[in-house]
């Protein structure tokens, strides 16, 4: 069998027909808009270890470069997608892992190198890893990075000497370069960008093995359904805390309960009945940036069982202060860790409309001045995003509210419940809103 042979049967083996129709879109600027899941990594990987398999074989140079948002990102795109595709193509590579230096710091490069100057290079994807490469380059999940005109602005000048560049991520908003790019508001259209758009009902019609009404079902968000897996463009406008201020605070170190340094710990707790989400929000001081140490989402369950898990926490991290919603059924919840933690800790909160606006702003606040680090999740960023700002008659913005979800849920945005500190580094005295 040649070398073509084997990788046209690699790839209708391996790949389905929109994955095909990518793989086999030769333009030298290729950009797509895929839903979650659908194997858009896998694919992108395919066409890397295809075109170092043909440069080998051709006596030519075509290294790759490929970013994603993190180093454990990169590592998991090269060992899912490269390792089996070098498998499936019989192509010989010798893997290492390197340090390169960026910005005053040092990351972990993963390079597959099969000789010649054929060599894929993964890195987490920053202005300054990317700098000083000449290569083709593959940047993923581009709508999500932080700082994305600083990343474009170094990624771009790596093509420069005919390389090809391709470009993917699931959409996040009318903002950012990744939308001007597929909307064309960049000029995309001039400069002869390729568009593959692939939502979760044209990959299911193609054979992607999922149960999608399951799936919507069970995500019970028709806007972040409509975002991550339809593909569609949703408007920010009348948000309170918009995409990019989001994103610019989502760290993926964020969340990470080993991470915790002994400092200042804070806890805000949502309370829900049973068939309502439950909540509790750990964060850390450090400096003035307020860290997520831990974030807990219960989902039925006695309240005896949420009690431990709120104990737990208040063990683990010895908060300064536990903030809690006492309205409605929570006051009887309240009442008891005050017993159980002491008055002096927890504080029973009760909210009223103009404290929920008090709470709304002083975290918008935190976000605008990037004094807030939260994880990388999906759900908690739709969250976030999903408030409302809406605007009196007086033109004063009134108290934001959640868009209507799944009744049988709680909402689980921020205008439910505080985060359990007061305001210091602004000495204003204020309870910073979480979820």
């Amino acid at each position: 069998m040649t070398g073509r042979e084997r990788l046209e049967a690699a790839a209708k083996a391996d790949l389905l027909p929109y994955q095909r129709a990518w793989v086999e879109d030769d333009a030298r600027l290729k950009i797509g808009m895929w839903a979650r899941q659908t194997g858009k990594t896998f694919a992108a990987t395919f066409e890397i270890v295809a075109d170092l398999a043909r440069a080998g074989a051709e006596g030519r140079r075509s290294p790759w470069l490929v970013l994603s948002r993190g180093e454990r990102q990169a590592r998991e795109a090269m060992r899912a997608g490269v390792r089996a595709h070098a498998r499936s193509l019989g192509a010989v590579f010798r893997e290492v892992e390197r340090d390169v230096a960026a910005g005053g710091r040092t990351v972990r490069a993963a390079e597959w190198d099969a000789g010649g100057g054929n060599v894929i290079t993964a890195l987490p994807a920053n202005p300054d890893t990317a700098r000083g490469y000449s290569r083709n380059v593959y940047l993923d999940e581009f709508a999500i990075h932080r700082r994305d005109r600083e990343l474009w602005a170094a990624v771009y000048p790596c093509v420069t000497r005919g390389w090809r560049l391709r470009v993917t991520s699931t959409p996040k908003g009318k903002r950012g370069k990744f939308h001007e790019l597929m909307a064309d508001g960049g000029g995309a259209d001039a400069l002869g960008w390729s568009r593959h758009v692939i939502a979760i009902d044209r990959a299911v019609g193609a054979g992607l093995d999922i149960d999608a009404d399951g799936l919507r079902a069970g995500l019970g968000d028709d806007e972040l359904w409509r975002q991550e897996y339809l593909c569609e463009w949703l408007d920010e406008a009348g948000a309170w805390l918009p995409w990019e201020l989001i994103d610019s605070c989502v760290h993926p170190e964020a969340g990470d309960p080993a991470r915790f340094a002994g400092g200042a710990a804070f806890i805000g707790v949502d309370i829900a009945a049973r068939a309502h989400l439950w909540v509790a929000w750990a964060l850390e001081l450090v400096g003035d940036v307020a860290w997520t140490r831990e974030l807990r989402v219960l989902r039925g369950g006695t309240f005896a069982e949420r009690d431990d898990v709120l104990a737990g926490m208040i063990r683990r991290f010895r908060p300064v202060r536990v903030a809690a919603d006492a309205t409605g059924v929570g006051a009887a919840v309240v009442e008891g860790w005050r017993r159980a933690h002491g008055a002096a800790r927890v504080e029973a909160v009760t909210f009223t409309p103009a404290r929920k606006l008090d709470l709304a702003t002083a975290l918008r606040r935190r976000f605008e001045d990037r004094a807030i680090r939260v994880p990388p999740d999906a759900a908690l960023r739709a969250d976030l995003h999903g408030v409302r700002r809406l605007e009196k008659l007086n033109g004063q913005w009134k108290y934001p509210s959640s868009r209507p979800r799944n009744r049988k849920r709680h909402k689980q945005s921020f205008d439910l419940s505080p985060v359990s500190y007061r305001d210091p580094s602004r000495n204003r005295g204020q309870w910073l809103p979480v979820r």
